[in-house]
């Protein structure tokens, strides 16, 4: 059985992050008597200049990528059957808005350290995602952490201070450097890159050609 380590660097307010993730397990649980895979998740902002109020996020697409509202709604209701196809049900997410994540990434690497960084992602995109979530309130942090059996003691001091700051720069800076502009991009043992929200088939035919390969 091979072991392939799977660096997934992604932010948690981006839909195309959690399909991706989906279909990767997918493809994961259909090769289960072939490989496993351990996963990291590595920190990508979306928007690193956000200020702390967020912006409501209609305008924000519109502005970001030049596109009407009518194809900001066609974009969301694509993103919504990806998602389904994947078993992940988005919330009805007519508007809302979009934050910064940084701190969200602060404690993604602290969960790391805990063996519990996936658990926590994935509530964080359901923070997000199901409950139209602010993840950049220190309350609403707190309350994911403990939902997923960290201590929100130690978490609330993380915020407070600038622990896992620089730690997350660089982990940022050395993606950026790697050429990493867009996420969800997962690289399969530091030099294969699969890009973006792919269907399980793609991701299962690529994990299969890289263990063959290694």
């Amino acid at each position: 059985m091979k072991t392939l380590t799977i660096d997934i660097v992604s932010d948690v307010s981006c839909p195309w992050c959690i399909i991706g993730y989906q279909a990767l397990n997918q493809a994961l649980s259909n090769l289960s008597g072939e490989l496993t895979a351990d996963i990291h998740w590595q920190p990508f902002e979306l928007n690193p200049h956000m200020p702390a109020e967020g912006q409501e996020i209609n305008e924000h697409l519109s502005q970001k990528y030049g596109i009407s509202a009518q194809q900001v709604d066609q974009n969301r209701q694509a993103i919504k059957q990806r998602g389904q196809m994947v078993g992940y049900e988005f919330g009805n997410r007519g508007g809302g808005r979009i934050y910064n994540t940084f701190d969200a990434h602060r404690l993604l690497h602290w969960a790391a350290e805990l063996g519990k960084q996936t658990q926590l992602k994935l509530a964080l995109f359901d923070l997000y995602f199901k409950h139209s979530g602010n993840p950049s309130d220190h309350k609403q942090l707190l309350s994911v952490v403990e939902h997923v059996g960290l201590d929100p003691v130690n978490a609330s001091e993380i915020l407070s201070s600038d622990k896992y700051e620089q730690d997350v720069r660089e982990a940022q800076a050395y993606y950026q450097r790697q050429g990493i502009q867009s996420v969800p991009a997962v690289i399969v043992n530091n030099k294969h890159l699969i890009s973006g929200g792919q269907p399980v088939e793609v991701f299962e035919q690529a994990l299969k050609q890289i263990a063959d390969e290694e």
